[in-house]
């Protein structure tokens, strides 16, 4: 026999699920989840002497939102579009607070700003006074030999007896040693000098690597001032982006017109490295309805013409080849 419950019970019941329902959906969890961002115009976020924003086009920068996932968000990350759970030692090394996180993230993004102004207002001529200090650690990959080895915020300035003044020098002392042998790495962390020894590994390109992402860092100073507020966003993905912009503003055609999505950390030389959330960079280019797309060549831009729809993804290499690119651009019909 069939005993009914009472609306009572019916209530406390319904009560107690939607209960559940509201947990697993706010309470988050240790995980972090990394969503896509419309992007953005670079123009308005940019302050400098004799500058004018463009009156159509305009370079456009990527950002990734990150924060907790939620207990649903964890165990259904394909809820919302675009999404990808990552352990929280992804994001923020063992004994790294919240707040730390987001400072270190500010500082890349200063940095970034800084050596972006540097390169652009060299490409115009002025004279800029820069002195590259060494190789920062923004990124290690936890499945990769640089684990529990490096953490973000170290910075490299010696690799395989060679003094390391950026990104590239750090990049051909790991393909010079191999992966049959050590890599001897000088690691400035803090106040502490350390030397690191790490194996490296064959990279999905074949060619060895360590699995951390880095960026350039160094004493730079500016013939005048520019000012890049971003409103809180961090990393030094957005370096191409705010170099190629800050031409545009100071009387460069770089764009001929057409709105151009943007994403690479850069360097002193003009090189362009990698960077991480390429899948969800992709989905905020789409969103924002661009159709040309700049990546760091090799593993960034395959994974972006994974997801790219409809977008035209353009690999380069430094500072110089996104320009003879974007120089093959049909200037945009103007309606």
């Amino acid at each position: 026999m069939l005993r009914l419950l009472s609306p009572v019970r019916l209530f406390l019941a319904g009560l107690l699920v939607a209960a559940v329902a509201v947990a697993l959906w706010i309470l988050p969890t240790e995980s972090y989840i990394f969503l896509p961002n419309r992007a953005t115009p670079v123009a308005p976020l940019v302050e400098v002497e004799g500058g004018k924003d463009p009156k159509g086009g305009g370079i456009y920068y990527v950002d990734v939102l990150v924060r907790k996932a939620t207990i649903l968000e964890r165990l259904f990350p394909g809820l919302r579009e675009g999404a990808t759970v990552v352990p929280a030692e992804q994001v923020r090394p063992p004994g790294v607070s919240e707040g730390e996180r987001r400072r270190e993230e500010l500082q890349e993004m200063q940095m970034s700003q800084r050596v972006a102004a540097a390169v652009a207002l060299r490409e115009l001529g002025y004279t800029v006074v820069a002195k590259p200090i060494g190789a920062r650690i923004e990124f290690v990959d936890p499945e990769a030999p640089a684990a529990g080895k490096l953490l973000p915020g170290d910075m490299v300035t010696s690799a395989g007896g060679k003094a390391v003044t950026g990104p590239a020098g750090l990049r051909r002392a790991i393909r010079a040693s191999g992966t049959a042998r050590d890599v001897l790495l000088v690691v400035k962390r803090g106040d502490r000098r350390l030397e690191v020894r790490i194996r490296p590994t064959r990279g999905p390109q074949g060619t060895p690597m360590i699995g951390v992402i880095v960026s350039q860092a160094a004493d730079i100073k500016l013939p005048f001032d520019v000012k890049i507020d971003t409103n809180g966003v961090g990393g030094p993905s957005a370096g191409l982006a705010f170099a190629l912009d800050l031409l545009e503003e100071l009387g460069r055609d770089v764009d001929h017109g057409n709105r151009i999505a943007v994403t690479g950390a850069l360097e002193l030389d003009g090189t362009v490295g990698e960077i991480g959330g390429v899948k969800q960079k992709t989905v905020g280019v789409e969103r924002a309805g661009i159709k040309v797309f700049l990546v760091p060549a090799g593993d960034n831009a395959a994974e972006a013409r994974r997801y790219a729809d409809g977008i035209r993804i353009v690999p380069v290499t430094s500072f110089q080849q996104a320009l003879r690119s974007l120089a093959t651009l049909a200037p945009a019909r103007q309606d």
